[in-house]
């Protein structure tokens, strides 16, 4: 018999969206800057695949090549989707520069019912970062129903070797909301919440993360020149 759907209270529906692009980005600015060695920027790219994910994954295949666009002006990314879903299924791409090849591996992703992973995807990601440094971590997701210490002393690890995690919350809410902003903070990453009605939202974020994965606090600033409101004027303060 399949694992029972998510509780009622860590579904998306009808949540409020918190915060906002700038704040968001004001704690991308303050998170570790990835070390500049003349090789591309690597994100890990990981998204909750179980069913109640469905509709929003489709929005998040939408953005991936305005993700490898943007990234692509602060020196190119090579990014890993990494995925859970049903009973204890885990999976992780190969490293790839090709943003049609991540759209198509997206696609190919079918839901199932099942409970979260993420401690999974902390002590996966940091396993990558002890072979090749992880510059940075994007986690999408709606729920948490892991036991939360185990997922904050995963993400304590992930902090000592620097790899900040950018937590992308649908619907908000607690008690997710309180466990992946503890995530963030541990990192030195960051939270910001949005939901299906806030596309735009979520594709100025991802772009963001995508930049600052592969160029660093300066090319996040020359971003937002390009982007222009919450963005530039996040920037202007950095610059002051």
């Amino acid at each position: 018999m399949p694992p029972p759907d998510k509780p009622s209270a860590n579904t998306p529906a009808h949540r409020p969206v918190g915060g906002n692009v700038a704040a968001f980005l004001k704690q991308v600015a303050s998170s570790p800057v990835p070390v500049v060695t003349g090789q591309r920027g690597r994100l890990m790219f990981a998204m909750d695949a179980t069913a109640s994910r469905a509709p929003t994954w489709s929005q998040a295949i939408s953005i991936q090549a305005d993700m490898f666009k943007e990234a692509a002006t602060a020196g190119g990314l090579d990014v890993q989707l990494v995925y859970y879903r049903g009973l204890m299924e885990f999976d992780a791409s190969p490293w790839t520069a090709d943003a049609n090849r991540m759209v198509e591996l997206m696609r190919r992703v079918q839901f199932l019912s099942g409970q979260t992973q993420i401690e999974r995807i902390l002590n996966h990601t940091a396993e990558e970062t002890r072979r090749k440094k992880v510059n940075a971590v994007v986690f999408i997701g709606d729920a948490v129903e892991e036991m939360a210490d185990l997922v904050e002393a995963a993400a304590g690890k992930l902090g000592v070797l620097g790899v900040p995690v950018f937590i992308f919350h649908e619907g908000g809410g607690e008690p997710a909301a309180g466990v992946f902003k503890r995530i963030a903070a541990m990192t030195r990453g960051a939270y910001a919440s949005f939901d299906a009605s806030s596309p735009q939202k979520l594709r100025d974020l991802l772009k963001a993360v995508a930049v600052y994965a592969a160029g660093g606090a300066r090319a996040l600033e020359d971003f937002g020149k390009r982007t222009g409101g919450d963005v530039l004027r996040l920037t202007t303060q950095i610059k002051g």
